[in-house]
C-alpha cells in the first residue's frame, strides 16, 4: 500500500477519534497550539453523555482548548497538567484538575512514570515520505511518541513544518483527522513604561554577541525590543517569541557567536502570532529540539555570555522566587526557570535575571516581601538565584549574605514599601 493509500484509510472524523479512547485510559496531549481543538471537543461530548468514564488527560498550557471541559465533561475526565494557564489553572483551583510538580526539562523522563494509552497532537500536513512534523512543539512529544500505544493526529494545514525535532510516519499512526481550524494565536503583549524601563536596564548589561532566552511577557517583549541594535546575537530558548523574530529580521541575532548549532536559532516551543509559526516553517536556520536537551542546563552553560530573563510573582528577603501561585491559588507552573537560572549562572560571563514591576493592584501590593505568602511555590530557590529587577534597579544576590540581600531587595522595592520592608526587615533580626 503506498504512502496516500495509507493516509486515506486511516482518515476518521474527531468523533470516530474519540471513539476509539476507552474508559479508563491515560490520554496525552502535546502542548500550547498542538492541543487538538476538534479532538478533544468530540472526547468532551463523549465524557458528558457518559459514553467514555475515568480518562486521565495529561495536557499543558492550554490556550483556549480547554472550554468544552464543563462540570458534566469533568465527571468523566480528570486533567493533569505539567504547567497551567487559562482553563486549567481555574480547574486546578476548584479541584477539578490535577498537577504535577517539575521542571520543564524533567517532563520526559516523567513520562516513563506515567502510562500512555493514547497520545493526541496537532501536527503538520503529511510530507511526501510519510512523515508529520509537531511543528511549534518538540517539547516532550518525542518520549510520548515512543511510548504510546495509540497515536491519534490533528492535521492543521497552519502547523509549521520543522526540519528538525519529532516526526511521525503515518505508518506509527492509528487514525489521522484533517482540520480546518486555525492553530489559536496570542498577539504581542503591550509594552507598558514599566516594563520598557526593566527591558532597557537589563539589555544595558548584555554584551554583542551574547546567547539569550527569555519567556513570554511584557519585560521580555521590552527587553527584546531593547536588543534590537545589539550585534551577533544568539538564541537558545525554550519558548521563541515575537520579539526574537524581530531581532532576527533586524539583523540582531546571527547565531555566529554560539558554540553549538552555530548559525541556527534553537527552541523547543512556539507559539503566539502567525509570524512565528511562519518563521519555523521550512527553515534550516531554526532547530526545534526536545526539551531535555534544549533546557538541559549543562547545554546551556556551554554558551559563554548566556542571558536568562524569566519573570516572578513575588521574591523574599532570601531571594525565594515565586512565578507559579499566589499563595495557594495555583496560576501556571515551574516551567523552565530553574533550568536556565542553573543555564545561566554556570555559563562563562552568564547571568540569570529574574525580572518583574515591583508591585501589583495599582501599587497597593509589593511583590517584594519579608516572607512569601503562606502556601506559595518556591520555584526558583536562594541557593540558585542571581538577579532580581524591577524598575528601580537590579538586586544582584548570588554569593551575598542574607542582609546584604535584603538591603538590595529593598533598594528595588517600589518606594513608598521601603520603610515598611525596612521594618520587617529589622524585627526579623536580618539587619539592625
Amino acid at each position: 500500500m503506498d504512502l496516500k493509500e495509507l493516509y486515506l484509510k486511516k482518515r476518521m472524523s474527531a468523533g470516530d477519534i474519540a471513539s476509539q479512547i476507552g474508559s479508563g485510559e491515560c490520554v496525552h496531549t502535546d502542548l500550547a497550539a498542538a492541543i487538538p481543538p476538534g479532538i478533544i471537543q468530540a472526547l468532551a461530548k463523549r465524557a458528558k453523555s457518559g459514553e467514555v468514564k475515568d480518562v486521565k488527560l495529561y495536557t499543558s498550557l492550554d490556550i483556549g482548548q480547554y472550554e468544552c471541559l464543563d462540570e458534566e465533561a469533568l465527571k468523566n475526565i480528570t486533567p493533569i497538567s505539567w504547567f497551567s494557564s487559562g482553563r486549567l489553572a481555574k480547574m486546578i483551583n476548584a479541584a477539578r484538575a490535577d498537577i504535577i510538580p517539575c521542571n520543564y526539562s524533567s517532563m520526559p523522563a516523567l513520562h516513563a512514570l506515567t502510562p500512555v494509552d493514547v497520545m493526541v497532537a496537532v501536527v503538520s500536513p503529511m510530507d511526501r515520505h510519510g512523515y508529520f512534523s509537531t511543528g511549534g512543539s518538540a517539547s516532550f512529544s518525542q518520549s510520548v511518541i515512543d511510548r504510546a500505544k495509540k497515536i491519534y493526529l490533528e492535521v492543521c494545514p497552519w502547523m509549521p513544518r520543522a526540519l528538525t525535532g519529532p516526526i511521525i510516519h503515518i505508518s506509527q499512526v492509528d487514525g489521522v483527522f484533517e482540520s480546518e481550524a486555525p492553530l489559536v494565536e496570542l498577539s504581542k503583549p503591550p509594552i507598558d513604561e514599566i516594563s520598557k524601563k526593566i527591558g532597557e536596564l537589563m539589555a544595558e548589561e548584555v554584551p554583542n554577541g551574547a546567547t539569550i532566552q527569555m519567556g513570554i511577557g511584557a519585560v521580555p517583549e521590552a527587553f527584546g525590543m531593547a536588543l534590537l541594535d545589539k550585534k551577533d546575537m544568539g538564541i537558545h530558548t525554550e519558548l521563541l517569541t515575537e520579539s526574537m523574530i524581530d531581532m532576527i529580521e533586524a539583523g540582531a541575532v546571527t547565531n555566529l557567536q554560539k558554540p553549538i548549532h552555530r548559525g541556527r536559532t534553537v527552541a523547543t516551543l512556539a507559539f503566539g502570532s502567525k509570524k512565528v509559526l511562519d518563521y519555523i516553517n521550512d527553515n534550516p536556520a531554526c532547530e526545534m529540539l526536545t526539551v531535555d536537551y534544549v533546557n538541559n542546563p549543562a547545554v546551556i552553560a556551554m554558551h559563554p555570555n548566556f542571558i536568562s530573563v524569566n519573570a516572578a510573582l513575588e521574591v523574599d528577603f532570601y531571594g525565594q522566587v515565586c512565578a507559579e501561585s499566589v499563595g495557594t491559588r495555583h496560576v501556571s507552573g515551574s516551567g523552565g526557570q530553574l533550568d536556565y537560572v542553573r543555564g545561566a549562572v554556570a555559563s562563562k560571563g552568564g547571568c540569570s535575571y529574574i525580572a518583574f514591576s515591583s508591585t501589583a493592584k495599582n501599587d497597593t501590593i509589593t511583590k517584594i516581601k519579608p516572607t512569601l505568602t503562606p502556601g506559595a511555590c518556591v520555584t526558583t530557590g536562594k541557593n540558585e538565584v542571581d538577579c532580581i529587577v524591577t524598575e528601580y534597579g537590579i538586586a544582584r544576590l548570588r554569593g551575598k549574605p542574607l542582609s546584604e540581600r535584603t538591603k538590595a531587595l529593598i533598594s528595588i522595592a517600589h518606594p513608598k514599601f521601603r520603610e515598611e520592608l525596612t521594618y520587617e526587615a529589622k524585627k526579623q533580626n536580618i539587619i539592625i
